[in-house]
């Protein structure tokens, strides 16, 4: 947790797809106005950097989840598909949720949104959801 003004405020990490940038900026204001930290979020990497970005930007990435009480996942639509999950966002799911069933790191990790069937991840994002290793939020619930 860090410290403003003498309070101790909560930390989360934005997950999902860079190409979302829009749904991203408005979940961190979503979560600033909440008195967050937004630790770290998808960022949109240009391609001509990528290769030598990429790799440093990414262990970031999971070092600042390390330190998270949030992990939420911006999973909206995209490619034709409701709530959507790729392949990383769902590694980073899955390093949160090791940290906190093996750990016991208190982490708390949201989806706004279920993913469609037609999202590869869907049965093991039900499962987990009924363990109650992760919540889903739903559109008209406040966090």
């Amino acid at each position: 947790m860090a410290a403003k003004d003498g309070l101790t405020m909560k930390m989360v990490v934005i997950a999902g797809s860079a190409k979302l940038q829009e749904e991203i900026k408005e979940w961190m204001r979503y979560w600033e106005k909440k008195n967050y930290v937004v630790l770290n979020y998808p960022r949109s990497i240009p391609q001509k950097v990528f290769k030598k970005t990429y790799p440093s930007v990414h262990k970031k990435f999971f070092i600042d989840l390390l330190k998270a009480d949030v992990l939420f996942v911006a999973n909206e639509r995209k490619n034709n598909r409701a709530g959507y999950i790729g392949p990383e966002t769902f590694a980073e799911i899955g390093f949160a949720v090791i940290q906190k069933i093996l750990y016991k790191k208190k982490i708390e990790i949201i989806l706004s949104n279920m993913p469609s069937a037609k999202v590869p991840c869907h049965d093991e994002i039900t499962r987990w959801s009924g363990l109650k290793w992760i919540k889903i939020k739903h559109s008209d619930e406040n966090l």
